[in-house]
């Protein structure tokens, strides 16, 4: 039993970190967000809530400058004020706020957010037992190498909860009467506005490269189309 005591911390350590984490989010969200109110956003919504036969989809926004879209881990959608005010400009339109809105509701039906805390825990575990491994034989950049390992696991799953993510959106925009045009579009703008990672490996990035989301996108659109 002795012999696991560093995992099983491991894993301890990495579920109250979450819990932790996730209980400073709401307090932040809870603090520094409103109901997003706009007639125009909110008859999308209303498609979108008609669509899943729910009463409604409640949408917040977070008032910090950054454009970004995101799924609380106690299942609330919001939008930056920064992605708001790109709308509230011209920038973008309705149907690309709604884009954004229905990626963010797939990581929630999903369970993306649950997941990750099985997922963090787990990984914290690895990260001691690859640790103790390959440090043993490796002694000075034993836990370098076990940290990339770990990131590298991580960046992965990630990248699988963005693409599952994008086609639960991009259904729930056909079945809602958007469409995927807008989905493509908020992709590339996102894109322009540097969106990814520049110079960082495909292998340690959280989000799949645009090109290949809308490719993917582009392939769901065709096969229903069919």
């Amino acid at each position: 039993m002795l012999r696991y005591s560093p995992i099983l911390v491991a894993v301890l350590i990495g579920w109250v970190t979450y819990l932790f984490s996730a209980w400073r989010t709401r307090r932040e969200l809870d603090s520094r967000s409103t109901p997003l109110q706009d007639p125009a956003l909110l008859a999308l919504l209303g498609n979108m809530a008609r669509a899943l036969d729910i009463p409604e989809v409640r949408v917040f926004i977070y008032e910090i400058t950054p454009v970004n879209g995101l799924a609380a881990p106690d299942g609330r959608i919001f939008i930056t004020r920064g992605l708001y005010n790109k709308y509230k400009t011209g920038a973008i339109s309705a149907a690309e706020i709604a884009s954004v809105i229905a990626h963010e509701l797939g990581h929630i039906a999903l369970g993306h957010s649950k997941q990750r805390l099985i997922d963090f825990s787990g990984q914290n575990a690895m990260r001691a037992l690859l640790m103790g491994v390959i440090g043993r034989y490796i002694p000075v950049i034993g836990g370098y190498i076990a940290n990339m390992v770990i990131n590298m696991l991580a960046a992965t799953l990630s990248r699988k909860d963005e693409y599952e993510a994008d086609a639960y959106g991009a259904a729930l925009l056909l079945k809602s009467g958007i469409g995927l045009s807008a989905q493509i579009s908020m992709f590339r703008k996102l894109e322009s506005w540097g969106g990814n990672r520049a110079g960082t490996p495909a292998w340690l990035m959280s989000h799949p490269d645009t090109a290949t989301r809308i490719a993917a996108i582009e392939k769901l659109k065709a096969g229903w189309e069919v």
